[in-house]
């Protein structure tokens, strides 16, 4: 029996990691750990490897919802039809309103607000469905061998 090897690339990429540009997470620092009701603490999106001063990208083309400060951390807000995404701390380059290209940059990160290092990219549906932000991106592509006759 010999072996072949399936490539498994999806069919649609329609979001990037907004510290790259690349369609998979590349680095996350700490993962997405949702609260087991929405009034609860939690970690509701991630945190993803990038240094102070770097440009932060938006990861899909959509339309700026918010740019300011929320609770005095730099916040950029972008809605991409039925979902939103938010990126902390981050000093925006961009206004409310402001249409943005996937992969374009949106201002730089700050210092962080938390005690994490990096950016933190959130995303939900609705008012407070929150949603797994990576779950966006293209899945890591894996080799996989299968037996096949012959």
């Amino acid at each position: 029996m010999r072996k072949i090897w399936l490539l498994f690339i999806p069919f649609l990429l329609a979001w990037v990691d907004p510290t790259t540009g690349a369609s998979y997470a590349t680095s996350v620092l700490r993962p997405y750990d949702p609260p087991e009701h929405n009034w609860l603490p939690g970690h509701r999106g991630v945190d993803l490897r990038l240094s102070v001063g770097d440009e932060v990208l938006a990861a899909g083309d959509g339309t700026v919802a918010f740019a300011g400060v929320v609770a005095g951390t730099p916040t950029v807000s972008i809605q991409h039809g039925g979902i939103r995404t938010t990126y902390q701390p981050v000093h925006a380059w961009v206004k409310q309103g402001d249409q943005v290209g996937e992969g374009e940059v949106i201002g730089k990160l700050g210092h962080s607000f938390d005690g994490y290092p990096g950016l933190h990219w959130g995303a939900r549906t609705g008012e407070d469905n929150y949603i797994n932000p990576l779950s966006l991106l293209a899945p890591t592509i894996r080799l996989k061998p299968v037996d096949v006759p012959g």
